[in-house]
């Protein structure tokens, strides 16, 4: 199952690559949802930076490990993810269409590997429309927070 939105960001693509790999905001913004997040490797991120994340999903406990599979400045950055039988790919790729402007491209890519895991990808389908929106919300609100962060 996948989800992708694309959105162009009228800023440089060095920030706009500052920005998706600002991980500490992530993490406070992760946290601030409800789960625990641990990064389990020393050091500033890059390829192999491993982080544990506790939350709760449909009223049961659930345990996420994210790690920075690829991270090419300023043009990609890959995390793999792997979760109770679930595993999936989180992209980003980053286009300079101007001096000033940058078309995003973010993916969300999930697969499952146990009975479990494929009925919740399969109630997750039921609901793709609505799940693909939210996902393109976020990336666009994502999109207008890096644009305002720029011309501050």
């Amino acid at each position: 199952m996948k989800f992708s939105a694309r959105e162009d960001i009228d800023t440089r693509i060095d920030e706009v690559f500052a920005a998706v790999t600002d991980f500490e905001r992530f993490e406070r913004q992760i946290q601030g949802r409800g789960a625990r997040i641990t990064q389990r490797t020393a050091g500033p991120p890059g390829p192999g930076t491993i982080w544990e994340v506790s939350f709760t999903f449909r009223g049961r406990a659930r345990q996420l490990t994210a790690e920075v599979a690829d991270m090419d400045r300023p043009n990609l950055l890959v995390i793999d993810l792997r979760s109770d039988g679930l595993s999936g790919e989180f992209r980003v790729e980053l286009l300079p269409l101007s001096q000033a402007k940058t078309r995003m491209s973010a993916s969300i890519d999930l697969a499952a590997s146990t009975l479990s895991s494929r009925l919740l990808l399969q109630s997750l389908k039921l609901a793709k429309a609505n799940l693909t929106n939210r996902f393109k919300k976020r990336v666009a609100a994502f999109a207008q927070s890096v644009e305002q962060g720029a011309r501050r």
